[in-house]
């Protein structure tokens, strides 16, 4: 394969067969399982976190995971670097596909991780007041001026042990691939001197994309966690920032693009 047709092959959107009639009625059993955990499960934690410190309530946060994960009717696999410290704070970059990705993850390592979120979502019914009650870092959309707070605020995070998960890509990918980064979280993991943990998720396509709340359960879902980047320092200047990209950008596409070329797509 010429350079030309392989990097065609690598940017194609991913086309997957239409839901028939059992998706459609599996997907509505698969939606009800699943709000039944979420919305007790959810009510009861942020309860919780109001009486107790995060960190003591971290098995309800991988019981809730792991029951979501059941519900979703996945059939889920990590494959973690052993350079990965369990007792070292990360940054943990994650490719973005559907509203399940931080369930996914989470289980994946030991690491207690934070979220970061739009604020606006926080007013959203038990998963907003969840969110708010266990922590998640807010920004505002197209705030300009906000970096400073959210610095600080993840700052504080890691300060506690704590690690932080993120989505360089900004937003859920429609194609399947992985999107353009957005530069953001790579000054922060340069100003805060944290290593970034690669992560990319694959078969999650599959089971949810954007612009559709049809659920495919029955999928293989693996959860791959790469080796720690070390952070940019003041000498690399913008460098420094590129090369974490290129090499966080560089695990995930590698290993999404593998998964699409073992023929669990159509390319179009």
């Amino acid at each position: 394969m010429n350079q030309a047709t392989h990097d065609d092959a690598t940017t194609r959107a991913i086309h997957l067969p239409p839901p028939s009639l059992v998706d459609r009625v599996r997907s509505v059993g698969l939606w009800g399982a699943g709000v039944s955990w979420l919305v007790p499960m959810l009510t009861g934690m942020t309860a919780a976190h109001k009486l107790r410190p995060d960190d003591k309530l971290e098995t309800l946060n991988r019981l809730y995971c792991w029951g979501q994960l059941k519900l979703l009717g996945i059939r889920w696999h990590a494959e973690v670097s052993p350079a990965v410290d369990p007792t070292t704070p990360y940054l943990f970059l994650q490719n973005h596909t559907n509203h399940f990705d931080h369930v996914v993850l989470y289980n994946a390592t030991s690491h207690y991780k934070q979220g970061i979120e739009l604020r606006e979502h926080f007013k959203y019914p038990v998963y907003g007041w969840f969110m708010k009650a266990r922590g998640t870092i807010a920004v505002d959309k197209g705030r300009g001026g906000q970096s400073a707070e959210v610095l600080a605020n993840m700052r504080a995070e890691v300060a506690r042990g704590h690690s932080i998960l993120g989505f360089p890509e900004g937003t859920r990918t429609v194609t399947g691939r992985v999107g353009a980064f957005r530069r953001g979280l790579f000054y922060i993991a340069r100003d805060l001197n944290i290593p970034i943990v690669p992560v990319a998720v694959t078969g999650m396509y599959e089971v949810m994309r954007k612009g559709s709340l049809m659920i495919r359960g029955g999928t293989d879902v693996t959860v791959h966690v790469g080796a720690p980047i070390a952070p940019a320092t003041s000498d690399e200047a913008e460098g420094g920032i590129d090369r974490m990209m290129q090499q966080t950008r560089a695990f995930m596409t590698d290993r999404v693009d593998a998964h699409w070329a073992a023929g669990h797509g159509v390319g179009r």
